[in-house]
């Protein structure tokens, strides 16, 4: 079996860097969904941005996603009234199984200074300013990025639905309803799960959401979105949904300590919770603290709430050698700020 690491940073982003005096930095985040570009204007702390649709490959293939990447990117710095030359650096975190890909395709019209990288390695920026730390990622997927002091990197999960996505908002949906299906034939101990589900579904039973299941079918977003019902009824003291809570932690639990072993993380350290699965609170992030507690009893359990272009950022500051000219602390308000004007 192999044993190098499934995400590996680029050499840019890993050894230090010369400071290039660049006042300007572009960070992308490209998703299944949309895309969004900032260029961050370090001298006047100011954000510009530019939007576009999907850029996962896997969703719409390599030439549609640079098209998408590029929209953004120049509309970002169309809106910082800049050249594209005047660029620092540009790092691109991108979504979907094939990065090299999208790198390939992108150095026909971008030169080396533009740096692909996986949506994972830019979560993770965001959670110690690039620093040694873990990115759990719990949303309508999971996986787990993190890298050491040493600057080894390592991922686990990310397999998807049909193989992965362990402790996600979709497993979680899923487990419920299969819970609901176990109270229904009398497998299982008694829920509130039906219930939910069917009233979410906007059906008369349980026998008709799985109608839906295998007919309609549901989507991953659409079962996924079921989880927060599920964190309501956990929250309501409800036996079935709260043991759901704890199986997703200790599963992620284990994704989260083989990361920390694999990237040789020791004594203090962040282990940053990235996603809307969190958002169930205690009844998810205590089981996990607790889990991680008894390996890494000196890890910091926080929920990271910077939006991932923020990591984008991050490493383009570090890619050009300007990390120190940048204000972390104030990134998130800042991009914050700019997204709702």
């Amino acid at each position: 079996m192999r044993s190098d690491p499934l995400v590996k940073l680029p050499a840019e982003l890993i050894g230090p860097v010369r400071d290039n005096g660049a006042r300007y930095l572009l960070g992308v985040d490209g998703g299944a969904t949309k895309t969004l570009a900032a260029v961050l204007d370090l001298q006047e702390h100011a954000l510009h941005v530019g939007h576009a649709g999907p850029s996962n490959e896997d969703a719409v293939g390599p030439e549609q996603a640079v098209a998408a990447l590029l929209q953004a990117a120049d509309g970002a710095i169309e809106a910082a009234g800049i050249e594209r030359g005047e660029l620092g650096s540009a790092v691109l975190a991108i979504a979907g199984t094939n990065t090299d890909s999208i790198a390939t395709h992108l150095r026909r019209t971008r030169d080396d200074g533009w740096i692909v990288v996986n949506d994972v390695v830019g979560a993770w920026a965001t959670v110690a300013a690039g620093g040694p730390a873990v990115a759990a990622i719990a949303g309508t997927g999971s996986n787990v990025f993190g890298v050491g002091p040493g600057g080894r990197s390592w991922r686990t999960g990310g397999w998807g639905h049909l193989l992965g996505d362990e402790g996600s908002g979709y497993w979680l949906g899923l487990e419920s309803i299969r819970a609901a299906l176990r109270d229904r034939d009398a497998s299982g101990p008694a829920t509130r799960l039906g219930e939910v589900a069917c009233a979410f579904f906007e059906v008369a039973d349980i026998e008709a959401v799985v109608a839906l299941v295998y007919a309609k079918p549901l989507t991953k977003s659409e079962i996924a979105a079921l989880a927060v019902e599920t964190g309501r009824l956990a929250e309501q003291g409800d036996e079935v949904a709260i043991e759901l809570y704890r199986r997703g932690a200790a599963e992620l639990g284990g994704q989260i300590a083989a990361v920390i072993t694999q990237t040789e993380l020791s004594g203090r350290f962040t282990v940053g919770l990235i996603g809307s699965a969190y958002r169930a609170g205690e009844v998810f992030i205590g089981p996990l603290r607790e889990y991680l507690s008894r390996s890494s009893p000196e890890a910091e359990i926080a929920r990271v709430e910077m939006a991932p272009v923020g990591g984008s950022l991050t490493l383009a500051a570090r890619a050009a050698g300007r990390s120190e000219a940048l204000d972390f602390d104030g990134l998130a308000g800042l991009i914050d700020r700019a997204l709702a004007g």
